[in-house]
């Protein structure tokens, strides 16, 4: 019986990897994820880049994205990979780029990828909030919510189970100060496949236990870190 392959299956052309630090701020922060990469698509056309294209039945556009970030979240630290199959300046492609950006996105860095996306191990962001009660009184609300012996969540299992998992011992606070009648908070959550820890589950959580009502709130993630501790970008 003959083996159905690909038309482009013994095509064999020559690819060239670039990593794209990039920012996502001010309006971007409320499109998701899959209308992100459906953005990227169009912003990398029209930059009239050399994509290379996947090998296979339905070839398209190589572009990977190996942390995605919540709806609702700035960052200046978000990782794009693409492919070219021209070997094109680092800062050429940036440039095409930013040229061509929507509001709210900002390629910040081009270079090869020196890190694989296993290596991926934590975030940090910087969260400053107010609730229904004073600044002060947030901030030692949340030194007793991180006092706690467990911090429970229900979290979903691949089966559509739904188990507690103790996160405590996932969230690492950095830094905490009031600053303009506001909770200011640096945290640092584990990002990646091995485990991963939404801030807003971690806020949520703490509003919760604490019997708060979130009044304004405001996040971005400033770093994505290896296991190593390196930054990653």
């Amino acid at each position: 019986m003959a083996v159905i392959e690909p038309k482009n299956a013994r095509l064999h052309i020559e690819r060239f990897d670039y990593r794209i630090v990039f920012a996502k701020k001010g309006r971007a922060v409320y499109i998701s994820h899959l209308d992100m990469m459906r953005a990227f698509q169009r912003i990398i056309k029209r930059a009239k880049l050399p994509v290379w294209h996947t090998q296979g039945f339905n070839p398209h556009v190589y572009i990977m994205f190996p942390l995605p970030l919540s709806l609702g979240l700035e960052s200046c630290c978000e990782v794009m990979d693409i492919a070219l199959i021209e070997k094109l300046e680092c800062d050429e492609v940036r440039d095409r780029l930013n040229a061509n950006m929507p509001e709210g996105f900002e390629a910040l860095r081009v270079y090869p990828p020196d890190k694989k996306h296993l290596e991926i191990a934590s975030s940090v962001y910087e969260v400053r909030l107010t609730t229904d009660r004073t600044a002060e009184e947030a901030e030692a609300l949340f030194d007793e919510f991180l006092s706690q012996d467990v911090i429970e969540i229900e979290k979903r299992t691949k089966k559509k189970d739904v188990k507690l998992v103790d996160i405590k011992p996932h969230i690492t606070l950095l830094d905490k100060c009031v600053r303009d009648g506001a909770l200011c908070l640096t945290l640092r959550l584990p990002s990646g496949n091995d485990f991963n820890l939404n801030l807003n589950v971690v806020i949520d959580a703490y509003t919760a236990a604490t019997g708060q009502t979130l009044d304004e709130f405001y996040a971005m993630r400033t770093k994505i870190l290896t296991k190593s501790g390196e930054s990653f970008t």
